[in-house]
């Protein structure tokens, strides 16, 4: 199948461009309009932009006794949730200037689990929520040994509490269908872990 988008690079205008925040993230606003679908220019719309850049995420499992890695912790977008503000998530890191993915998943894997990853699997990569932030994941698996694995880690210098649990496969899934783990990485993760467990264990 060779799909591509009717429009590309060249089929906007950015008019514009003002930072109304900078403080530990970035707002930008901008005004850009684009070519329509049915002929012709949209009208300039003016846009607030999140700019949070590229971030990494890697689940952890372990093929050989088929359990998953999660860690637990705070999160203030969280704060309405009926379950409370902590949030079951996969291992995750923003890319600094000058960083692969590859080497951010290595070093969010020893800082949040102190764990040294053994294989990592590209999953996909995806933007978070493209009408409001820049934001784009690249989500791993890291095939890990999670025998005797868990507890807490995080740096105290970036206000980091970090629960590294882990967990049964099964008890994991369960717990995806029930909507405990709802977070945009966690759920990617687990439905192509889904599609590709078997092949893992076989393969290990």
């Amino acid at each position: 199948m060779n799909k591509k988008h009717r429009f590309g690079p060249s089929d906007y205008r950015l008019k514009s461009t003002e930072t109304v925040f900078q403080g530990f993230f970035k707002m930008t606003r901008m005004l850009v309009e684009h070519r329509l679908f049915g002929g012709g220019w949209s009208k300039p719309l003016r846009r607030e932009l999140f700019q949070r850049g590229d971030a990494v995420g890697v689940l952890l499992y372990d093929p050989h006794n088929h359990r998953i890695g999660l860690i637990e912790q705070f999160r203030p977008g969280a704060l309405n949730e009926v379950r409370g503000p902590w949030q079951y998530e996969v291992i995750a890191g923003m890319i600094a200037p000058g960083e692969t993915p590859e080497q951010v998943a290595v070093r969010e894997l020893q800082e949040e689990s102190g764990i040294a990853v053994e294989k990592l699997l590209p999953i996909c990569d995806y933007l978070v929520s493209s009408g409001g932030t820049d934001e784009k994941m690249h989500l791993f698996c890291g095939l890990v040994d999670l025998s005797d694995r868990g507890g807490i880690f995080g740096l105290e210098g970036e206000s980091e509490d970090i629960l590294l649990q882990v967990w049964a496969y099964d008890e994991t899934m369960d717990a995806f269908s029930q909507g405990l783990l709802n977070s945009a990485a966690m759920s990617v993760a687990l439905l192509w872990l889904q599609l590709n467990h078997q092949r893992l264990r076989l393969e290990s």
